[in-house]
């Protein structure tokens, strides 16, 4: 898959969750941050990414620059997506589920973030098992990576669309 060139696009971001990590040494505790952060220009594209840093925001710059290294396309049918989906990563696992138009966006924190940087305007989520905004993030990237419109499928197998879709 060719790589998606950040440096041209309007990219827009959120920051999913900041966590506070503590070192004890000697002197005493030292505290840095890792920041989850998602980017997208609401059409499709999104990316996302860890920065860690003794400050939030160097945490902030390094995960957006992290996530503009990762970016990819997101295959969308209107406003929701082409097809049900379940995503897995690691012990999240995030069931996507297309609605009709005006249906909104229904998904917790993590799953809504990385949607509305995608440009996903109508859909159903649920966060199956884990509930860490890491795993969940990863797991609604690698749903939404496994989407495949009709006409993609189609070219694939060298069928028409009404072939596919019945």
């Amino acid at each position: 898959m060719a790589r998606i060139d950040a440096s041209k696009m309007e990219l827009k971001e959120t920051v999913v969750a900041i966590n506070r990590v503590s070192k004890t040494v000697k002197g005493g505790r030292i505290m840095k941050f890792a920041a989850l952060v998602v980017v997208g220009d609401g059409e499709g594209i999104i990316g996302f990414g860890i920065g860690k840093a003794g400050e939030v925001p160097d945490a902030i710059r390094k995960g957006i620059e992290n996530a503009k290294k990762n970016l990819i396309k997101v295959s969308l049918k209107g406003s929701t997506i082409p097809h049900e989906v379940i995503g897995k990563f690691g012990a999240g696992e995030v069931l996507l589920k297309p609605a009709a138009p005006g249906t909104g966006v229904i998904a917790g924190g993590p799953v809504r973030a990385v949607l509305e940087a995608a440009g996903v305007k109508d859909i159903r989520t649920k966060a199956l098992r884990s509930n860490n905004p890491y795993n969940v993030v990863r797991a609604t990237v690698a749903g939404l990576a496994s989407l495949r419109t009709a006409e993609e499928v189609a070219a694939v197998r060298g069928k028409t669309v009404k072939e596919i879709v019945g």
